[in-house]
């Protein structure tokens, strides 16, 4: 795993809110994550989140034929969790949102299937159960992620136009600038990658993708986190119904069984 940052590549994601990073992974570990999703996800049917999680299924709609979504298997294989909460990933994390500690927000494996639909432009954050203007995602390719397959695109800088609100992502690409007409002057920046090529966004800089046109699966493994401190907005995302239940918004989400700490600047 690489993880050595210039200070031209903080500068640039802290500008852009966006930074594409060649060769995260070698090519030995991308057939060791990549073989550990794919028997993770075979766990599950078709539970989205793993086993103590949130109870979500699959079902028709419009939003599962996007995309395969199966969240948290750092929870189910302790390959994906040594990956996904390495201390070095977690110290570049804190150095590229700035911040002194992170904690797991969630994972998940984004897998567009043959000829799936498009990804809405959308933001993530406001879905999740805390606010904060320094959440970051790591998307890493495990399958080359072409202009062909719907690979990434972002609209750079838009972290300093959002808010904490955003539709839902549905079948029309544009919804979110009906929010955020700003938005729909920012040119977009495409981000195809090979497999251990990774990027790393902020949680409110715009990004989507186009559909599947191949025959064959992008495969995508990816992890949100959170500053250490965020605290509880009332949303229940993924949050399991116990611990939810037993939150009220203002506290701090600091439960190492769920949000572990992976990185201290």
């Amino acid at each position: 795993m690489k993880t050595q940052l210039a200070h031209e590549q903080i500068d640039r994601y802290q500008r852009d809110g966006v930074l594409v990073y060649p060769g995260f992974l070698d090519q030995a570990e991308v057939a060791e994550l990549k073989a550990a999703v794919l028997e993770a996800i075979d766990t599950m049917g078709r539970n989205r989140v793993a086993p103590g999680g949130r109870k979500i299924e699959d079902d028709d709609s419009y939003y599962n034929k996007v995309f395969t979504q199966r969240l948290n298997l750092w929870r189910i294989s302790d390959t994906v969790k040594r990956y996904m909460l390495d201390a070095e990933l977690g110290r570049m994390l804190c150095r590229l949102a700035g911040v002194q500690a992170m904690r797991v927000w969630h994972d998940q494996a984004l897998i567009k299937e043959p000829f799936a639909n498009p990804t809405a432009w959308h933001l993530d954050n406001p879905y999740w159960s805390f606010n904060s203007p320094q959440s970051i995602s790591i998307w890493i390719a495990l399958e080359p992620a072409t202009a062909y397959n719907g690979c990434m695109c972002f609209l750079p800088g838009t972290q300093r136009m959002a808010r904490f609100e955003c539709p839902p992502i549905g079948q029309s690409m544009s919804d979110l600038f009906a929010a955020y007409p700003q938005m729909a002057q920012v040119d977009s920046i495409a981000a195809p990658m090979q497999p251990g090529d990774c990027s790393f966004h902020n949680g409110l800089t715009a990004h989507g993708a186009g559909a599947n046109m191949t025959r064959t699966r992008r495969i995508a493994m990816t992890c949100a986190y959170m500053p250490a401190g965020s605290r509880f907005n009332g949303q229940q995302n993924i949050l399991p119904d116990d611990y939810f239940q037993s939150l009220k918004p203002g506290d701090v989400l600091e439960n190492d069984e769920w949000n572990p700490l992976v990185g201290v600047a």
